[in-house]
């Protein structure tokens, strides 16, 4: 205990002035620009808001009764699953921020780099810590880890993909790459709302269908999707890259990542079909 406070919150306390520090150090240059670098400051904006929203929560003794009245889990379930997705989310800001942003002189960004790798630190402790106090629940299964794993790295594709189109003529933005953002779009939304679905109460007196069933046609529907855009978006995009001497090696290196993170999602949507199929034939 710390100030009459518990563990867990004390850690909540560092996730708060770590996140808020890593945000605040860039605020004060003006907007940023770079996709990368939005992309980070709604890491922190969403770590920050997720570790005030829990200890408030917590703070106030809420938590008993929203998992009494809304949550099929128990409240570490969803606590310990948002602190998992939060730091993943601070992993990826970390690794793009030092790879994008830091340099040898620039003072701030190291600063605001070391706040950033501290916030995701203070987030995997904690997550751990609530991992042991709930062995069973969604969120904090492989099931749940999968399905936010998916849309995390939707995330990424999207930011990525924003970077490189930016300022691209539309002669350089073929069919073929369209349908991989169709793609990408079209198997994000289904993902995030199949998350909530397992977690509400007031789900399950709505539902007249199996979600087993429906998850598993998602997920033939999904890997489907993300053969084509694995085959397309290398296929498009590499043909029709255009060499820039200005933008050439951020270009280039936006056309891998997102190569590279479609494999990555159809892996973790080939997993998740897989698991589903096993939780289907337990169930007969």
């Amino acid at each position: 205990m710390l100030f009459g406070l518990s563990l867990s919150q004390t850690f909540r306390i560092l996730e708060m002035v770590f996140c808020a520090l890593a945000l605040i150090i860039p605020m004060f240059r003006g907007p940023m620009s770079s996709p990368y670098g939005i992309w980070c400051e709604f890491v922190w904006v969403f770590g920050l808001i997720v570790a005030v929203v829990i200890f408030v929560i917590e703070k106030c003794l809420v938590d008993k009764l929203i998992e009494l009245l809304v949550l099929k889990h128990t409240w570490n379930d969803l606590s310990c699953g948002l602190s998992l997705l939060s730091s993943l989310m601070l992993l990826s800001a970390c690794l793009i921020y030092c790879t994008v942003f830091v340099c040898a002189t620039c003072i701030a960004d190291m600063i605001c780099a070391i706040a950033s790798i501290l916030a995701f630190v203070a987030y995997v402790v904690d997550a751990v810590m609530l991992k042991l106090k709930c062995p069973a629940g969604y969120l904090s299964s492989m099931r749940g880890i999968l399905r936010f794993s998916q849309a995390f790295v939707a995330c990424l594709i999207f930011t990525a993909v924003y970077s490189y189109f930016k300022g691209v003529e539309n002669q350089f933005r073929p069919l073929g790459l369209i349908w991989c953002i169709l793609v990408y779009v079209v198997c994000f939304l289904p993902t995030v709302l199949v998350i909530p679905s397992h977690l509400q109460k007031c789900v399950d007196l709505l539902r007249w269908f199996d979600l087993n069933k429906l998850e598993l046609v998602l997920d033939v529907v999904a890997v489907a999707l993300y053969i084509s855009a694995a085959i397309l978006w290398p296929a498009y995009g590499y043909k029709n890259y255009k060499r820039d001497s200005k933008t050439h090696d951020y270009r280039f290196h936006d056309l891998n990542l997102v190569t590279v993170l479609t494999y990555v999602n159809l892996g973790l949507y080939l997993a998740d079909l897989i698991w589903t199929l096993i939780v289907l034939c337990k169930k007969r």
